[in-house]
């Protein structure tokens, strides 16, 4: 049955999104300005796109495995993923992604690296550069990697999974290549229907279906006896706060119309995102029983198997298939706009003019020959990798965005909005690259209080900064 816990989560998002939305733009304080996408049109990046299409682009370009896989994982601790998913996205996700495509759309459309370098300083700026597009190469190659082996379940066996990677990664090619209309534009509206219809039958055969929802509670259920810090707040990634949002939301920024539209185009789409995550963090839990059959199944059938298995188990081959297709569009559509953005990045770099066609094919088929080779790796060691990028950058985005509010609001405290959640993600981070298999492998005595004193040192060097802003 849906458990009181679950229905009340869902409340708080939508809750989260009329209240503290609402709290957010005011303190972002949008106006009539004009935006860049008519401001700097150039009908590649930069053109005007009604307000349902760029909220479809913004959630299917944010929603890509991390919210199902992340989730799944998540759930893997208990219960109490449901907490971190709602508070973490209301308080934080969707607080980082409307100010980096705010503040990105109040400069020319900016990558998170270019406002990294304006707030932060140069040496930032290359920081960044290179960390992002990392992340996004990390990334791109994770959503190759995960939709190819589902659709190689889906077909025959003549179809494999170094198929499906060749036809997702000419996909990508045009997807970065062409203006945002042409593929983007038009095909993100189908995928958002059955992403919706996807996550709605997901909902549904919880429902019908009878499974037992655990209600919310703080024990830490992770079989392997993970920590819930940091290692639940790395692993769910996507679905509470993600820093490759943050290099998703500066591309819509070039598109929207108003800037009294980005709490329903980047708020709206991150709470929107949890939902996504909800359901599938209870439908795990659901499904299997209890976390130790989720994550036995995670480590014998991988996280596309387990989609695969929810999604037949509880809908059955028609809705199983329906499911299954979208969470293939959820990777394919961030991936694409994964490499579409380190296209802009490089460009911002080299100072390339991408209205030429040449100039986008000069950055672009390196791009996508280094996901080719990155999709050789193991997925696990990739994710890995990627949800500790993810959540670093999400900290650098979160002081970037506290910087800008520093500098141009009048009410300096206007900026604890953002410096509360960057301080919360610099402990997190640190904490979690020095107890991880990927970082130094050390014991939580030593790791918890360096993380601490290492996140309290940033908030101090914050509160200097404020008083010499005032």
């Amino acid at each position: 049955m849906i458990v009181i816990s679950l229905v009340l989560s869902f409340a708080v998002l939508i809750a989260g999104y009329f209240v503290y939305g609402k709290v957010v733009e005011h303190t972002f304080a949008p106006d009539e300005r004009q935006t860049p996408a008519y401001a700097k049109r150039d009908d590649v990046d930069f053109l005007p796109m009604p307000t349902w299409k760029a909220f479809l682009v913004q959630l299917l370009n944010i929603a890509g495995t991390g919210p199902i896989f992340g989730a799944l994982m998540g759930a893997c601790f208990g219960p109490v993923v449901f907490l971190w998913i709602i508070f973490g996205s209301v308080l934080g996700g969707g607080v980082h992604d409307y100010m980096c495509g705010m503040v990105s759309e109040r400069h020319d459309g900016a990558s998170i690296a270019e406002l990294s370098g304006i707030y932060l300083g140069k040496g930032a700026k290359w920081v960044m550069r290179i960390f992002s597009v990392l992340l996004l190469l990390l990334t791109g190659t994770v959503f190759v990697t995960s939709p190819a082996a589902l659709l190689a379940r889906l077909t025959p066996a003549a179809l494999g999974t170094t198929f499906w990677i060749v036809v997702i990664l000419v996909y990508y090619i045009l997807a970065t290549l062409l203006p945002i209309d042409k593929i983007i534009g038009r095909l993100y509206p189908v995928f958002g229907a059955v992403l919706i219809i996807m996550a709605v039958g997901i909902l549904g055969g919880i429902v019908v279906g009878g499974y037992t929802v655990p209600e919310i509670a703080l024990a830490d259920l992770h079989p392997e006896n993970l920590p819930i810090w940091p290692y639940m707040f790395v692993t769910v990634a996507c679905g509470a706060i993600s820093g490759f949002h943050a290099t998703q939301s500066p591309m819509v920024a070039k598109c929207i119309t108003s800037e009294k539209l980005g709490r329903k185009v980047f708020y709206g789409a991150m709470l929107s995102e949890s939902v996504i995550a909800l359901i599938w963090a209870a439908g795990g839990v659901a499904f299997y029983g209890a976390t130790g059959g989720l994550h036995g199944a995670i480590s014998s059938l991988g996280q596309s198997g387990v989609v695969y298995e929810i999604s037949t188990g509880m809908l059955g081959p028609v809705g199983g298939v329906l499911a299954i297709v979208g969470v293939i569009a959820c990777p394919i559509t961030s991936g694409d706009t994964a490499f579409r953005s380190a296209r802009l990045i490089l460009a911002e770099i080299t100072h390339l003019e991408q209205k030429q066609i040449k100039n986008r094919l000069i950055i672009t088929l390196p791009l996508l020959a280094a996901g080719a080779v990155l999709t050789q790796l193991d997925f696990n060691v990739l994710w890995r990798y990627f949800s500790w990028s993810n959540q670093t950058l999400a900290m650098i985005a979160l002081w970037v965005a506290t910087a800008y509010l520093l500098k141009t609001h009048q009410n300096k405290r206007a900026s604890l909005l953002t410096a509360l959640p960057a301080t919360f993600m610099s402990a997190v981070s640190m904490t979690y690259i020095l107890m991880a298999k990927e970082g130094l492998r050390l014991g939580a005595a030593v790791a918890y209080p360096i993380g601490i004193v290492f996140a309290a040192a940033l908030f101090a060097v914050y509160l200097v900064m404020g008083r010499k802003a005032t």
